[in-house]
């Protein structure tokens, strides 16, 4: 009886697996010790606390002497137009850096004091949220001072510059997260190839 010549099945070749990388370590991101930290955020409140009792003495101190001549302004831009409309350049610079610089120490404070808000985005709506409750006691309780949203602006945008140039890495450098090694993966095992099967 003759035999005949086993067929042999062919199977599909694996696919090659990538080989592992090793892990890239966390640059920029040195995680500072607990005491570093704790004492970092209470610099923070303490800072925050003394900057509250600034801004409450500068924005809701009674002006009697300007009740006549302040008036609630709910336009964003005519407080920076009759800003820039003064003849004196010195008075527009105060009124405008004024509120600028005012909102700088929450871009910087905020994102140390508050790690969950540290994001612009963040920081930003805190600020905002802030500047409008002060400007609503002062149209509403302060004598001599009004609302004016331009001064929310101005301030907001101080919040923004403050941020940009230290409140960010601040808060990356007290909030750090510990870098985290990836495990390298082991490539996988080939599926073993079926025993060719003979025929008689």
């Amino acid at each position: 009886m003759a035999r005949t010549v086993p067929r042999l099945r062919t199977t599909k070749k694996a696919k090659a697996e990538p080989e592992p990388q090793p892990a890239r370590p966390d640059r920029g991101r040195h995680r500072m010790s607990l005491p570093v930290r704790l004492l970092a955020m209470l610099i923070g409140f303490v800072l925050m606390v003394g900057f509250a009792v600034v801004l409450a003495k500068l924005t809701l101190e009674p002006s009697p002497a300007s009740k006549a001549l302040v008036h609630t302004n709910l336009h964003p831009g005519r407080s920076l137009k009759a800003y820039l409309d003064q003849p004196a350049m010195r008075d527009a610079i105060k009124q405008i850096g004024g509120n600028v610089v005012l909102g700088i120490p929450f871009g910087v404070l905020v994102p140390v004091f508050a790690p969950r808000a540290r994001g612009i985005l963040k920081v930003l709506l805190l600020t905002a949220t802030v500047m409008l409750l002060v400007e609503f006691a002062q149209g509403a309780l302060i004598t001599g001072r009004a609302f004016d949203i331009d001064d929310v602006i101005l301030n907001t945008s101080g919040a923004l510059i403050g941020w940009v140039l230290l409140g960010r890495r601040l808060g990356r450098a007290v909030h750090a997260r510990r870098p985290v090694e990836k495990a390298a993966r082991t490539p996988k095992a080939s599926k073993a190839s079926k025993a060719p099967k003979a025929t008689s």
